[in-house]
């Protein structure tokens, strides 16, 4: 018997339906509105991409302008510190009587002062120098350019041939060392 009225109202739905167009006009508009809020579900997706695009850019930007300000002087760093290289290696080279004759004292006061005064400028600009005598050898800061015998452990550095130095967190110039080497066996 249900089956009999379940035709029956499919039959009577469908006579309906031909005699009245607004129901037709009604199904168009339901398709209608299901296809837009499927754009505006496409859409709300498109929105929220673009603003986590855009929060990215602007992350990045920002970081670029950090960067920019901190690591902005290193091609000149690197050139001002073969300069401080120069002037340690002249105030090394002075000779201990030349440093007490009153004809000279004036001059190397003067220069000891440039040097202190060239390394206060360096660490007030974020460059510091990076200490090597006595620790480990470390590839990311130190580079090892030979090898000695020596008592200390191997791996350790027993001389510094130029010093290394950072800017900020970044490396600027590695330290050149020559490290203990491990005895031979022999």
């Amino acid at each position: 018997m249900t089956d009999t009225t379940d035709t029956q109202d499919d039959t009577l739905r469908a006579e309906t339906a031909q005699a009245a167009p607004e129901l037709a006009e009604h199904d168009a508009a339901a398709a209608r509105i299901a296809e837009l809020e499927s754009q505006l579900a496409e859409a709300r997706q498109q929105y929220l991409y673009a603003q986590a695009d855009m929060q990215n850019v602007r992350r990045r930007a920002e970081k670029d302008v950090v960067d920019a300000r901190n690591y902005a002087a290193t091609a000149f760093a690197r050139d001002v510190l073969s300069v401080a290289d120069n002037l340690s290696r002249g105030l090394a080279a002075i000779p201990a009587d030349a440093r007490e004759d009153e004809r000279f004292k004036g001059l190397v006061t003067g220069l000891d002062a440039t040097g202190r005064e060239l390394d206060s400028v360096l660490t007030r600009h974020g460059i510091t120098r990076i200490q090597a005598m006595g620790a480990k050898l470390d590839p990311n800061q130190h580079q090892a350019m030979m090898e000695m015998p020596s008592d200390a452990e191997p791996g350790t550095i027993v001389q510094e041939m130029q010093a290394g130095y950072m800017i900020k967190d970044r490396l600027l110039r590695p330290a050149l060392v020559a490290v203990a080497k491990a005895p031979t066996a022999g």
